[in-house]
């Protein structure tokens, strides 16, 4: 479609990790995806920093937990985009999410990016993830609460 004139997006990106603001993301972005026809890629990023410093059997742990999450957001996004009338795509990565979310964005060349606000306290002091994809400034971001 990118060779015909559109009035929206073609490629929507939504981060999604199983938190209620992600899924929130989520469910805003495939609302948006229906309405504007577009295509919707789901990305899931199994995050390596959160098992630096750790054993092995908790290591272990840790990607059965987020292999669950991962396959559990894969069967959301596969039941719900037939039901929607929406061609979705998910895609899994392992690694940093802001890097992966760059790194899919420019690949799938995504029109916009959605992202879920963190809820982390932290955050307000060294920014959150979605402060750093609009500090990047290459599509625009919509953080939803």
């Amino acid at each position: 479609m990118r060779d015909q004139y559109r009035d929206g997006p073609d490629v929507l990106l939504v981060a999604v990790d199983g938190s209620d603001t992600s899924l929130r993301a989520g469910a805003y972005a495939a609302g948006m995806a229906r309405r504007q026809r577009a295509r919707l890629v789901v990305l899931y990023v199994r995050p390596f920093s959160a098992m630096a410093g750790i054993g092995a059997g908790a290591a272990t742990s840790m990607q059965e937990a987020y292999d669950s999450v991962a396959a559990e957001l894969r069967q959301t996004a596969e039941e719900q985009g037939p039901r929607l009338g929406i061609d979705v795509l998910f895609v899994e990565r392992d690694g940093n999410p802001f890097a992966e979310i760059v790194r899919l964005a420019g690949e799938i060349q995504a029109d916009a990016v959605i992202v879920g606000a963190s809820t982390k306290a932290g955050h307000r002091f060294v920014g959150s993830l979605a402060v750093h994809l609009v500090r990047a400034s290459r599509w625009p971001v919509t953080v939803v609460p």
